[in-house]
């Protein structure tokens, strides 16, 4: 579907997990590079005595193609792109290694 604002849709998909009761006492961040196009949800604080820091999410835009470097959510990032109208072949699953793309139904690069 052409005219999609890749960068803005990513933000509303993230800023919509940024709400999740992910963080569990912890706290949720939203790091948006829009120049760059770097998009990440962050899980950072304490729990007891024991330091959180972890990505939740992390989007790339690269080559007019929504990169997927890390999904750790239930729904899948992916699954919200296509549902929101971003074709399978802009979307690519960059945690997979480049030898398992093609036998998924996304971008291999």
């Amino acid at each position: 579907m052409e005219g999609i604002n890749y960068s803005q849709l990513i933000q509303e998909i993230l800023t919509n997990h940024s709400a999740d009761d992910l963080a569990k006492g912890t706290e949720i961040q939203l790091l948006f590079d829009t120049q760059r196009h770097h998009y990440q949800v962050l899980n950072i604080g304490w729990q007891d005595l024991k330091r959180v820091y972890g990505v939740i999410i992390h989007v790339d835009i690269k080559d007019d193609k929504i990169w997927i470097q890390r999904d750790g959510t239930e729904i899948g990032i992916a699954e919200e792109l296509l549902a929101a109208g971003v074709p399978k072949d802009k979307i690519v699953l960059g945690f997979q290694a480049p030898y398992k793309r093609p036998f998924t139904d996304f971008a291999v690069s």
